[in-house]
C-alpha cells in the first residue's frame, strides 16, 4: 500500500514538471501574444492582443528586415555545409573506425585537443586565412567554416560504424570490392540514422549561429536570419511588437524541425551509443 510519503513525492514530481514546463513556455507565450499587438495596445506584455488576426507586424518585419533574402542565404549555407559535413564526416569516421593505420590514435587525439582550444584564440588566424583566400564578404566563408568535420559528428558516426558487423566488409572484399565501394554501397547507407541526427543538429547550429555570419559577411546583401533579427532589433528597439513578430518568424522553422524530427535526435544518439 502506498504511504503518505510516497504520495507526497509523487505529487511533488508533477509540481516540478509543471513548473519547469511553465518556465520554458512562458517566454514563448510573451513573444507570441505581443507579436499580434498594435503599438497602441498598452504596455502590459502579458495581456492578450485585441485580435490574433492582426498581421501588420509580420508584413512590416518581412519587408524591413529583408526576411525572405535572409532565409534564402541561410538555406544555401545550410544545404552546402550539410553536404560537405556528411561526406567528410562519414569518410573520416570510416577511415578511423575501419582501417588500421599508423598514427590513428594521434588523429583521434588531435580532434579531441581541438575541442579544448578556445575558439576565440584562433579567430585572428582564421580571419586572416579567409581574407587571404578572397572569401571575405562571400557566402563561401561561412560555408567553409561550417563544413569542417567536428568531433560530435565523427563520434556519432564512429559509434554507428562500430555497430556494423565487420563481416559485411570481409564478404564484400571476397567479392572483389575495394574500400571505396564498401564505403559507398555498405557503410554509407547503413549510416542513415546517424546522418539524420547530424542533419538536425547541424541545421539548428548553423541556423542559430550569429558570430560567423556577422564577422565574415557584413554586407547587407549577405544577411542571414541571425544577423537580420539582430540588425532589425537594434534599429527598432522601441517597437517591441515588431521585434516579437521578427522573433516568432525566425523561431518557426526550428520549432517545426524539432517537433517533426525530434525522434531521430534521440534514437540516433542512443542507438549510436549502444554497442550491438
Amino acid at each position: 500500500m502506498p504511504t503518505k510519503k510516497t504520495d507526497l513525492i509523487h505529487y511533488l514530481k508533477y509540481v516540478i514538471l509543471v513548473t519547469g514546463t511553465l518556465v520554458v513556455l512562458f517566454p514563448l507565450y510573451v513573444v507570441f501574444v505581443n507579436a499580434f499587438k498594435e503599438e497602441s495596445e498598452g504596455s502590459n506584455p502579458f495581456s492578450l492582443p485585441a485580435s490574433f488576426l492582426n498581421f501588420d507586424n509580420f508584413s512590416n518585419v518581412m519587408e524591413r528586415a529583408d526576411i525572405p533574402h535572409a532565409f534564402m542565404n541561410t538555406f544555401v549555407i545550410i544545404i552546402v555545409a550539410l553536404i560537405g559535413n556528411i561526406i567528410l564526416g562519414t569518410m573520416v569516421a570510416y577511415a578511423v573506425g575501419r582501417i588500421e593505420f599508423k598514427g590513428k590514435g594521434l588523429v583521434l587525439g588531435a580532434f579531441l585537443v581541438a575541442t579544448i582550444i578556445p575558439t576565440i584564440t584562433t579567430q585572428v588566424v582564421t580571419f586572416s586565412i579567409i581574407q587571404s583566400m578572397g572569401l571575405y564578404n562571400t557566402l563561401y566563408a561561412p560555408i567553409l567554416l561550417f563544413v569542417g568535420a567536428d568531433v560530435i559528428q565523427i563520434y556519432i558516426y564512429l559509434q554507428f560504424i562500430r555497430n556494423i558487423p565487420y563481416e559485411l566488409d570481409e564478404s564484400a572484399m571476397m567479392d572483389g570490392a575495394n574500400l571505396f565501394r564498401i564505403y559507398r554501397t555498405i557503410i554509407f547507407p547503413l549510416l542513415g540514422p546517424a546522418t539524420a541526427t547530424l542533419i538536425i543538429l547541424k541545421t539548428i547550429n548553423v541556423y542559430n549561429e550569429l558570430y560567423i555570419p556577422f564577422l565574415y559577411m557584413p554586407k547587407q546583401e549577405l544577411v542571414v536570419v541571425s544577423t537580420s533579427i539582430m540588425r532589425f532589433a537594434g534599429n527598432n528597439q522601441a517597437q517591441w511588437t515588431s521585434i516579437c513578430a521578427a522573433i516568432l518568424i525566425i523561431m518557426i522553422p526550428t520549432i517545426l524541425l524539432y517537433l517533426f524530427l525530434q525522434k531521430y535526435i534521440f534514437s540516433g544518439v542512443v542507438n549510436g551509443a549502444v554497442k550491438g
